[in-house]
């Protein structure tokens, strides 16, 4: 019965190194999403953001300063890309849904405004990310709580 329990923990154990493993990784190609957005002009992760370049900014501090906690504190990662990713799922859905359920005169005069490919693009790669990391950190602290 030991042993069956052992291996229980010793998998659940590897599983959670492998998810914190992929979790850094994301944080850490956060220096990759910055400089596709500011030295290529192509924004992806933040194009929610695109009309307010100090929140994008800010954004990259939140995503960098993550990145230095998970570093400095692995045992905090999956919480900390928990509570990142209901900041992040948060502003993604606010942010896409005002744009498509709101439509104003300026957009239909002028064409502007609407929903283009990078802010789709936005939405599936973080939002996806977002969502696992979300799924994750509550999965952890329920079985946090059942110990």
């Amino acid at each position: 019965m030991q042993q069956i329990v052992t291996r229980s923990l010793a998998v659940t154990t590897a599983d959670h190194l492998d998810s914190s493993k992929i979790l850094v990784l994301y944080y850490a190609a956060t220096i990759v999403f910055l400089v596709l957005d500011f030295a290529l002009g192509f924004n992806i992760r933040l194009a929610f953001l695109e009309s307010l370049p100090v929140a994008r900014i800010a954004y990259y501090a939140v995503c960098f300063t993550c990145l230095a906690l998970m570093l400095w504190r692995p045992a905090w990662t999956v919480l900390i890309s928990a509570f990142e990713s209901l900041v992040t799922l948060s502003a993604l859905i606010i942010g896409m849904g005002m744009r498509t359920l709101l439509l104003t005169d300026r957009m239909l005069e002028t064409g502007t405004g609407f929903i283009r490919m990078p802010e789709i693009c936005n939405l599936l790669i973080s939002g996806g990310i977002a969502y696992i990391a979300w799924v994750k950190g509550i999965k952890h602290l329920q079985d946090r709580n059942r110990r």
